[in-house]
């Protein structure tokens, strides 16, 4: 497999604009809610504006977003999770929480995908395995190649709610492994992704990175989704496929879930907040021409504030202590964490629901944004860990 790009014009573009900092301001510039934002975000809001912003439509219509993905990789959006020494920003799951509020506000496809990249660079950081973290990793945190996370079964099957889709055998220099996905987001040829199979005649998994172009490793076209359709999501095929050893993340993987699930399920609140943000500005829209109306409304844009600057607050503290973290997660910090997901899901429903009640017929007509931003509430509900999960979740860590 090549796993080199040369850099892109945004890349170029970058570093130009690197050399001119000397004479920038020193004050970090304020985000439309009134926060100071990092310059790896506020470079990353540029993109957004800039590239995302005209195209939402046409990715809520089916589009890939690559060369978007690219533009934002080039600008950081990837790197926030990754240390220095494999290409990224310094470990830091506040900035990756931060870089998917950041496109999610807009576009939630996009934001999705942004987290599927974001979530993989973290199961690369974490691996023991030095071919990994030194050669794809860098790539995949400056958005050179693109990366998906295959995990949705495999978290399912560790929280005993399915059974795990893949089997996996061990031979010479690697494995083989047999099965299929049903939905995997962020794939296209030659894009990477993690998988977690069961060992045969064991009880006990490995996880891998993997990628279409390894022998007998295919993708196929799903049905249309009624939202998300521009995330590259694809059913995977695995028939007797090769994993050589250099690809695996962790074997047994027990240890390794354990130690990434944490990550992998914080970061997503970011598309929570994300959309929350969106939603208020849409409602906001109306305030002038229908706020004598819509003040009967149970539910108003300075609730949904409040709700959201204490969801991002506590979120942005979980991640710190996340990162900062020494040896294993604490029952009480994954109890917190589990929580904060699903607070952003519930809240994701309800800024939806609010926006189309204020805006009203306008956003009963298809294509509209309220409608939209609707439709990508339910799928931060239930796209893994779905509410149910993480209400499953909760019971377990009280000790019901």
């Amino acid at each position: 497999m090549v796993l080199q790009e040369a850099p892109t014009n945004f890349e170029i573009e970058q570093v130009g604009l690197a050399k001119g900092m000397v004479s920038a301001p020193a004050i970090a510039p304020l985000n439309p809610d009134g926060l100071k934002l990092a310059p790896a975000i506020a470079q990353i809001r540029a993109v957004v504006d800039r590239e995302l912003v005209p195209k939402v439509r046409v990715i809520d219509q089916g589009e890939y977003p690559g060369e978007i993905m690219r533009q934002l990789g080039a600008a950081g959006a990837f790197q926030q999770a990754v240390s220095p020494e494999f290409g990224g920003m310094g470990v830091s799951l506040k900035g990756a929480v931060q870089s998917i509020e950041t496109v999610s506000k807009e576009c939630l496809a996009t934001g999705f995908i942004t987290w599927c990249q974001i979530a993989c660079t973290w199961y690369l950081q974490n691996t023991h395995n030095p071919a990994l973290k030194t050669q794809l990793l860098p790539q995949a945190a400056r958005g050179a190649v693109f990366a998906g996370t295959g995990l949705s079964n495999p978290m399912k099957c560790f929280a005993g709610i399915e059974k795990i889709a893949l089997k996996a055998k061990k031979v010479d220099g690697g494995y083989l492994i047999n099965g299929q996905l049903p939905w995997v987001s962020n794939l296209g040829p030659g894009h990477y992704f993690g998988v977690a199979a069961q060992m045969q005649g064991e009880d006990t998994h490995m996880m891998a990175i993997v990628s279409d172009e390894l022998d007998g490793v295919s993708l196929r076209r799903c049905g249309q989704f009624i939202a998300l359709e521009g995330t590259g999501t694809f059913g995977c095929v695995f028939r007797n496929a090769f994993i050589p050893d250099q690809f695996v993340l962790a074997a047994p993987c027990e240890a390794y879930v354990n130690h990434i699930r944490p990550g992998f399920i914080l970061t997503q609140v970011g598309m929570g907040l994300g959309l929350v943000a969106g939603c208020i500005e849409l409602i906001k829209r109306y305030q002038r021409r229908l706020g004598h109306v819509n003040c009967f409304l149970e539910v108003q844009p300075e609730d949904l504030e409040t709700e959201l600057t204490g969801a991002r607050q506590h979120t942005y503290g979980l991640a710190e202590e996340l990162t900062q973290l020494k040896g294993d997660i604490t029952p009480h910090l994954m109890k917190q964490i589990v929580q904060a997901r699903l607070t952003a899901a519930e809240m994701s429903l309800k800024a939806a629901n609010a926006a189309m009640l204020h805006a009203g017929a306008r956003a009963y007509v298809q294509g509209s944004s309220e409608e939209r931003r609707l439709r990508e509430a339910y799928f931060v509900a239930i796209v893994t860990p779905a509410m149910k999960q993480l209400r499953k979740m909760l019971y377990t860590l009280e000790g019901r």
